[in-house]
């Protein structure tokens, strides 16, 4: 009978010593982690104050909210007794056979972290990469959020453009816009081109320096076609582009220009 209320004297004792041990622990995780999102939303803050790049606040608020939480994760086991070093050893084994399985998420956040060091674009800009054409919405720390002219969401791998193709068009703040201009075999060449010509005239969004471009460039199979290039402003591009279209369809039609299309001829032949 000794011995068994020795035995649970022993019980309740290991389960005082360590229920203090593993409630404590818990405390320390929890108000570690309220902390940590303290500290995490300040730093945001801090970097909006302080007008630091938007693209690269989410990214370090994630990196910055990792380290402490492994930190946290450290710290609460070493609470509860738990050999830490062996801890950090097996976890960077652990982190090897998961790298190498995930090498291609790797290279994705290896290509996040280049995009934000070296900045080819930025949140804002237009850019055209893998195929698609949109605004930056966001980089994150795998990927990077296009929107889109007609509002879809695009999400694209980082690794692909860091390493890959991509053309920036927001870096400059004018554009050249082109046009082919066809007109009919026998219409006077010289009175198109006046016409174009008067039409870049009446934009006033067109700019003088560098001067605008007509040429002939081409004798097609049914149009005489023209060549026609104008500089503007980035933002203009677009408008211009498409009233320059229909300003050109209508002021041709007024003056007697033909715009040709295709056609097919067809002769029947009678045998007698």
């Amino acid at each position: 009978m000794d011995n068994l209320d020795d035995t649970l004297v022993k019980i309740k004792e290991m389960i005082i010593l360590y229920g203090i041990e593993l409630l404590t622990a818990l405390v320390v995780l929890v108000i570690g982690l309220m902390v940590i999102g303290f500290i995490t939303n300040n730093i945001m803050k801090l970097m909006e104050k302080r007008n630091v790049d938007a693209s690269l606040r989410p990214f370090l608020r994630t990196l910055i909210s990792v380290i402490l939480k492994i930190a946290l994760v450290i710290t609460v086991l070493g609470m509860l007794e738990v050999e830490t070093t062996s801890f950090v050893a097996i976890l960077g084994a652990a982190g090897l056979a998961i790298g190498m399985a995930l090498s291609g998420t790797l290279q994705n956040f290896a290509g996040g972290v280049m995009i934000l060091i070296f900045k080819p674009f930025k949140v804002g800009d237009v850019i055209d990469a893998q195929g698609y054409i949109g605004a930056v919405n966001e980089i994150q720390i795998f990927n990077t959020i296009l929107k889109t002219p007609d509002n879809r969401t695009i999400i694209i791998p980082n690794g692909g453009l860091a390493t890959g193709s991509m053309v920036n068009l927001s870096t400059e703040p004018q554009r050249r816009v082109d046009w082919t201009v066809g007109i009919g075999y026998g219409d006077d060449v010289d009175k198109a081109e006046a016409v174009i010509q008067k039409l870049i005239d009446a934009d006033s969004r067109i700019l003088k320096d560098p001067a605008p471009f007509i040429a002939v460039s081409e004798l097609a199979d049914s149009s005489v076609n023209f060549t026609v290039r104008a500089w503007v402003n980035s933002a203009d591009y677009w408008g211009v582009f498409f009233d320059m279209n229909k300003a050109v369809y209508k002021t041709f039609d007024q003056e007697g220009l033909n715009i040709p299309f295709p056609q097919m001829d067809v002769h029947v032949h009678q045998n007698n």
